[in-house]
Order: structure tokens, then C-alpha cells, then sequence
């Protein structure tokens, strides 16, 4: 049966269960090893909690869910959807003020947390709501006993002589959760999307992908699931009949590749940025003959990603590099690699480039929430690293008059939640207006700005931040940088240096900078920056929970200083 035929995801999951080998696994977590579910497992499992959760809701209302990613986040979703009610994911990483806002604007009948540290975030907000009927949690709390339910607690006597799939009354445009945007700025804004709309991100998903299956193709799952990348993954991964491991956390994803073997990994251009510092700065230690190949299997590895012919003799060395070389590197994250997709922000092509010719491909993708999200990607047998790869089927792209990207399709939102207002800006005749500038490449689609980050200089020109900011990034003496200068007579930076060179003197950091300025036109180069210690986090309210620049906030902060460089 076609994607196109389902009519919404629980469908999808059902079918699928019923051609899987029911005690293949399903969901793992490498954090509790014991805490996994087979395909048998979880369809009683969606089953049980489904018809619990229908004891409180009704069909439309929402239920949020605020837990770190866990098999139990797999069954929770799908349960809410099985009862007809809407999925609101939220980060882990929110402050109170966050959920405080969300609750208000979404008005949840049913909150899922997963433990007590998440729960106590959100105890002295649910003493006002009037709408909250019940929680639900997945490990022990210390709250009243009546007022909870431990949904491990609901899956300890599961019906298994219940073999009977259950009637789900979904149609494609209905709403299948409200994931709020991170917001870089003002509040976050509930985008809606539809069983329809990701179940279009998933068949244009596998066009991609189908190449690289195999039986039961296993996944390794680190982003937040309450992101709508992670979140629409985890619905192809049921498509391909996946076993999907959940990580223990980012700081121990190396370990956690090595694990379990993945063969697909999806992650946002921070992960990859992080991944090309270590091991550039690896290959930056070697020497002698381990140096002369690592040169030349670079040199060989752009050749080939940037489509330039080799020589007979040059495909023999590449030949002989893979196996003695990039089969080493393969063997640092798991050794069944077969591609990273990256998403949820522009990857930089030099990073692009890097990764693909050392042997671990990397696909570029393109999307946004309000598209379920994906709008396109790049194709393994043809990957060109400086696009984000031909539009997914199902959605029609084209380029505006003043070179902003416009989505039309089902996978595109059905609106923010409770903002006609917003929704009006960025919704008209069908087209999402993605505030994203590019052009068409070969029938490839490639970014070339932001409209919202564009810097203007007093002569006119316009001046990508973003573009230099990736450029000091990729030093290996800076870890995060953000560059100023709108309306100014030069560029500025603030600059967070990489741990290990924190005490670096300030002449080296100078030749650093002279040497960025070097691959950047006269406007763009960077004439004074100054030095800070404390590094932007999810922690300090610097970056997005999907480990984006908060633009606006770090240029408010540290205002006085950048404006003491002119």
C-alpha cells in the first residue's frame, strides 16, 4: 500500500505492524537497556494507553508531552493520535516562563511528562489551569497518587489475546500535533501540521532513503523528538520497519554509534560543524606517512564529491585509501554508516565537502516546521553539497520576484494555533513564504540568504551574517562566533573560543581573523571582535533547543560592547 493511500499515521503504523516480524525490536534506549519494545509490545501498548487517554479527552484536544527522547515518547505520541486528540511536543530545555506560555495558548487536557525533574517545571503553571483533567508520567512522582497515572505502571498487563487492529476515524487533513517554532525572538508560535502533510514528508523521505534500506535499517535518534525534523523521522522510521535506538544523550553520541552500528543518523549542522573541528584537528597531529594519506585522500575525496574526473591511477590510490584509511575513520561511529542526513539549518559546504570525502556521505536537506518539515534533499547516488538537493515530490517550490523561497503542497502547516494574524504574514494563496532567499540550480535548490539576517551597510549592500559566522566557525580556534554591523561603517564579531584554546594570545587570534578575512569580499571582513568566556547554550537562553543562535538576544546582551568597537 502507497504512503499516498493512508489516510493518517496511525494507519501507517498499523499496516506495517502487520507485516513485521512481531518480535523484531522496535524501540531501544541505550540509556536503560532493558527498556525496549518489540512491534508486538508497542501495538498493545498504543492500544492500552489510547484507551486511557480516551477516558479524559475528545476528539481535537490537545496533549502535551514533555519528556527527553524514550521509547515511551514513541508510544505516547501515537496513543494521543489513536484517541483522535493532537500531539504537543515540547523541549526538555524550556524555562518555566516557556511552558507557561504554551499551556496558555494550547490549553492541554492531558499533560505526559517523563519524570519527576520535568514534572516539577511545570507543578505550580498546572495549579491554575482549568483545563488539565489528568498527568501523566513515565517514571514515579512525588505528587498525589489520584491525580497521576504512571503510564509504565498502565503497561505492565497488556492484552495480547487482543489481536483486533482498532478503528481509527483520521483523515489526512486532520491535525496531528502543534509543534512550537524555538523562537529565535518573541514567543514561540504553534504550527500545526497534518497526518496528511507528514505522511508526504515520509514518501518523499523514502524516495530518498530506499537505496540505502536494508532489513530492519537501524537508526540512532539524539535531536529532540519535539523538534518536527526528529519528530517526522520517527514516522519513516516506521515506514522502512526500523529499529530505532534512542541516545543517551549528545554528550555520549560517539559511544552510543559505537553501541549500536547505525546505518542512518539524522542531525542539525551543529553536530556536523563539531564532528569536522575533531577530526580536522585529528588530522592536523599527524604525521609523516599517516599525514602524506590523509592529504591525499582529501584531495582525492573532493575530486570525487565535487564531480571531477579521476585518473586510472588516482582510482586505484582512492580504492586503496578507502580501506586503510576511511574505513578507520567509518569504525569511530559504529562502521555501518551509510549516510548522515542533515537538516534544520544551512550546512556549510566546506563541511559538506569535508565529511563526504573522508568517507561518511552526508545528504543536505532543506525544510522548516511550517513544512512537516522537509522541503528537499539531496539524493546519495547525486549529491551536490552546495544545494540542499531537488524538492520532494508532493510539494511545489518556486522562487519570488525578490528571490524568496515559496512552498506550496499538503505537506505545508495548516496554520499557527490561535495567530490568524501570523498566519495571514506568512500563509497567501497557498504559498508558505519561507523568508528564505535562493535559487534554482540544474533543478537542485540552493539557499543563498535569510531575509531576516541580511546586515545592510550605509552604502546599500546587503551582507550575510550567517555566511561569516560559518567561516570563523570552521577555525579551529573558535567555537561560536556572532557578527554585527548593521547600518555600520565595518563588521564586527564576538567571539567564544574552541576549550583548548582558551589562553591562545590575542596576536594568534588576529592572524586567525586576518586569515578568514581572506576568503571574504572587502565588506564582508571582519576589522575588530572582542572575546567572551561563557559559551552559548540551551542553558544560558543563547541557543534554540535545535542548538541555533539567538540572534536577537546575544546582540541585546552584549550590545554596549559590540557598539564600543566603532
Amino acid at each position: 500500500m502507497s504512503i499516498k493511500n493512508y489516510n493518517n499515521l496511525i494507519e501507517l503504523f498499523f499496516v506495517n505492524y502487520q507485516i513485521q516480524n512481531k518480535n523484531n525490536d522496535l524501540l531501544v534506549s541505550l540509556k536503560d537497556h532493558t527498556n525496549k519494545f518489540n512491534w508486538e509490545k508497542t501495538f498493545h501498548s498504543l492500544k492500552k494507553v489510547s484507551s486511557e487517554i480516551k477516558k479524559y479527552i475528545k476528539k481535537g484536544d490537545r496533549c502535551l508531552l514533555i519528556s527527553e527522547n524514550r521509547p515511551e515518547w514513541f508510544i505516547t505520541d501515537l496513543s494521543i493520535m489513536l484517541s483522535g486528540a493532537i500531539t504537543v511536543p515540547a523541549y526538555t530545555t524550556y524555562a518555566e516562563r516557556d511552558y507557561d506560555y504554551i499551556i496558555n495558548d494550547c490549553n492541554p487536557r492531558l499533560i505526559f511528562v517523563s519524570n519527576q525533574e520535568q514534572f516539577n517545571k511545570i507543578k505550580n503553571i498546572i495549579k491554575k489551569s482549568k483545563f488539565i483533567e489528568k498527568i501523566f508520567s513515565f517514571e514515579e512522582l512525588d505528587f498525589d497518587k489520584k491525580k497521576y497515572i504512571n503510564l509504565n505502571n498502565l503497561l505492565t498487563n497488556l492484552n495480547y489475546e487482543d489481536a483486533s487492529i482498532p478503528k481509527v476515524e483520521l483523515e489526512r487533513k486532520d491535525p496531528a500535533c502543534i509543534i512550537y517554532t524555538s523562537g529565535t525572538q518573541g514567543n514561540p508560535k504553534g504550527v500545526i501540521l497534518s497526518h496528511g502533510g507528514i505522511l508526504n514528508n515520509c514518501e518523499g523521505a523514502l524516495d530518498i532513503l530506499d537505496p540505502l534500506l536494508s532489513n530492519q535499517t537501524r537508526f540512532l535518534t539524539w535531536l529532540p523528538l519535539s523538534h518536527s525534523y526528529e519528530h517526522t523521522v520517527q514516522f519513516v522510521q516506521i515506514s522502512v520497519g526500523a529499529k530505532i535506538f534512542y541516545a543517551e544523550s549528545i554528550e555520549k553520541l560517539i559511544k552510543n554509534m559505537n553501541d549500536c552500528k547505525p546505518q542512518l543518523m539524522t542531525a542539525v549542522p551543529r553536530f556536523y560543524q563539531n564532528l569536522y573541528q575533531k577530526i580536522n584537528a585529528s588530522f592536523n597531529k599527524a604525521n609523516g606517512i599517516r599525514k602524506k594519506l590523509i592529504l591525499k585522500m582529501l584531495e582525492l575525496g573532493k575530486k570525487k564529491i565535487l564531480k571531477q574526473d579521476l585518473s586510472f591511477i588516482e582510482k586505484i590510490i582512492d580504492n586503496f585509501l578507502d580501506k586503510i584509511v576511511r574505513k578507520k575513520i567509518k569504525s569511530q561511529f559504529g562502521g555501518e554508516l551509510k549516510t548522515f542526513v542533515s537538516g534544520g539549518g544551512a550546512l556549510d559546504k566546506d563541511i559538506g565537502v569535508f565529511l563526504n570525502a573522508i568517507g561518511l556521505p552526508t545528504l543536505q536537506g532543506y525544510g522548516l516546521t511550517e513544512t512537516s518539515p522537509v522541503v528537499s534533499c539531496n539524493p546519495i547516488h547525486d549529491i551536490r553539497v552546495e544545494t540542499v538537493g531537488p524538492p520532494f515530490k508532493g510539494n511545489d517550490v518556486r522562487i519570488a520576484e525578490d528571490g524568496e523561497i515559496l512552498v506550496k503542497g499538503e505537506n505545508v502547516m495548516l496554520g499557527y494555533w490561535n495567530n490568524e494574524e501570523e498566519t495571514k504574514k506568512v500563509l497567501k494563496d497557498g504559498w508558505l513564504h519561507t523568508g528564505d532567499i535562493g535559487i534554482f540550480d540544474n533543478g537542485y535548490l540552493k539557499i543563498t540568504d535569510r531575509k531576516k539576517d541580511i546586515l545592510i551597510t550605509p552604502g546599500g549592500d546587503n551582507i550575510s551574517p550567517v555566511k561569516i559566522e560559518n567561516e570563523l566557525s570552521n577555525s579551529n580556534l573558535i567555537d561560536q562566533s556572532i557578527v554585527y554591523g548593521d547600518n555600520k561603517p565595518y563588521l564586527v564579531a564576538l567571539l567564544v573560543l574552541s576549550e583548548e584554546n582558551v589562553n591562545v594570545s590575542n596576536e594568534q587570534i588576529e592572524k586567525e581573523i586576518n586569515k578568514v578575512n581572506q576568503n571574504l569580499s572587502k565588506i564582508e571582513q571582519i576589522k575588530k571582535f572582542f572575546i567572551i568566556n561563557e559559551k552559548f547554550s540551551i542553558e544560558n537562553g543563547m541557543l534554540t533547543p535545535t542548538l541555533k543562535l539567538k540572534r536577537y538576544k546575544i546582540v541585546t546582551k552584549y550590545k554596549n560592547q559590540f557598539e564600543k568597537l566603532y
